[in-house]
């Protein structure tokens, strides 16, 4: 499992303006599988997506997709970590 942090380089009205597309990228890789949680970071100076791709190969292609990424407009940094343990319901984590 993956713990993607996004921090934004530019402006909230650069981010703004590519924010739809960025939305559209994210549920398409929900429908993939790829994403199993995502959401702004507050105060908004980016974002955290969970990921439970195999490799960190395979998501950072995955993230060379999204828009926010191809703009310049954010960095991304991956940190892989193995659950050993969850709360009752989230099993499907392990």
């Amino acid at each position: 499992m993956f713990i993607v942090s996004l921090n934004y380089k530019c402006q909230l009205e650069e981010v703004d303006k590519r924010l739809d597309a960025h939305v559209a990228y994210l549920k398409q890789e929900y429908i993939n599988g790829s994403f199993i949680a995502s959401g702004r970071k507050n105060p908004r100076t980016g974002g955290i997506i969970l990921s439970n791709v195999k490799t960190k190969t395979e998501l950072e292609a995955i993230l060379a997709k999204d828009p926010f990424y191809q703009a310049g407009i954010a960095e991304y940094d991956i940190t892989e970590f193995i659950p050993s343990m969850v709360a009752e319901g989230f099993e499907k984590l392990m």
